[in-house]
């Protein structure tokens, strides 16, 4: 008898355990998540470029690597060509919280940390591979740190390009061509070289770029090829200066707080994904230049590409520009110079 009860009660015990795991009553419940599985984060990244562009690309590359090295649990959304945030009020929405990432330029940095303005000093970079060796060599370093005070972490440098200059009124060679012209600036220092070389400067959205040359309220503007090609602007102005004197490094920062809310294995995979991203832009970067502006020629546009010579003539012109950085950012100007030109 008592063999009997303790089989009936075991009997039991097993019965339950089965109609449990096999749900017997009707409903399907999905598993729990095994102990420390990562939740699913999603992360708002911003930019003003249209989709086309290849930056943006990059970014839709950095959410396809971002998620396979989470196992899924990174899911970047992009919003492009400006339909969330502009520049002029993206980094804003970072430092406090109201965008995660933003792809943006030093240029609109550099209304809060005025030494990323060393980007924009004319002519201070020979060359693609002078600006990676700067930005590793110690720039990158000096001004993360001070993004790092505003609560923003800096995960890509990303490399843009060469500026030139563009206007819909007569191919220019030398300086002193463009007095007179009204020409869109993107940045402070972009506005003091044109002032440098008696142009009238204006300040606008790049969205802005396009009517605003088509409606003759400028003449023009300094821009990089691919985001021209990208807006079609060869449509609106005919001539290209290549004048290369500045490269308006763009950054992929990301509020502090929305990082260190990810667990330590997406903070890795983030920082990993980005690492690679960075390498690649810098790879696509004079191609991209190059690219685009041959097909600037190819729709009819007419350039001039500067000579060592006129290259000379350009920064006897522009270097006031060089005084007002170092006299506006001190010590700290001159060691970012110094970097720069090593």
């Amino acid at each position: 008898m008592k063999f009997s009860k303790k089989f009936t009660a075991a009997a039991m015990v097993a019965a339950m355990i089965l109609v449990a795991g096999c749900g017997g009553s009707g409903d399907k419940k999905a598993a729990a998540p095994a102990a420390g599985a990562d939740k699913k984060v999603t992360l708002k990244l911003a930019s003003q470029f249209p989709e086309s562009h290849w930056l943006v690309q990059n970014m839709i590359s950095l959410q396809k690597k971002a998620a396979a090295k989470s196992n899924g649990t990174i899911d970047i959304q992009i919003s492009h060509s400006g339909a969330t945030f502009k520049d002029k009020n993206m980094n804003d929405a970072i430092m406090s919280g109201a965008l995660d990432l933003g792809l943006n330029t030093v240029a609109r940095w550099a209304q809060v940390i005025p030494a990323m303005n060393v980007f924009d000093v004319p002519f201070l970079f020979p060359s693609y591979e002078q600006i990676d060796k700067a930005i590793d060599g110690g720039v990158g370093k000096m001004l993360g740190d001070e993004l790092q005070k505003k609560g923003v972490r800096p995960l890509i440098w990303a490399d843009y390009g060469f500026v030139v200059w563009a206007n819909n009124k007569k191919l220019c060679k030398q300086p002193e061509d463009f007095k007179g012209m009204k020409i869109r600036g993107y940045s402070k220092y972009s506005s003091e070289t044109l002032k440098a070389v008696g142009a009238a400067s204006t300040t606008m959205s790049a969205g802005e770029v396009y009517m605003a040359i088509k409606n003759g309220t400028i003449d023009g503007q300094i821009s990089g090829t691919p985001a021209m090609m990208s807006r079609k602007m060869y449509e609106v102005h005919k001539y290209l200066t290549i004048t290369n004197n500045a490269s308006p490094e763009f950054i992929v920062a990301m509020n502090e707080k929305s990082f260190q809310k990810l667990s330590a294995n997406q903070q890795k995979a983030l920082t990993e994904a980005a690492k690679e991203v960075q390498a690649d832009i810098r790879k696509q970067a004079k191609d991209a230049d190059m690219k685009a502006t041959k097909q600037m020629q190819e729709k009819g546009c007419e350039i001039y590409n500067l000579t060592d010579a006129d290259i000379k003539t350009w920064q006897a012109a522009t270097k006031p520009v060089w005084d007002m950085f170092v006299k506006e950012n001190g010590e700290t100007g001159k060691k970012l110079i110094e970097i720069c030109t090593k």
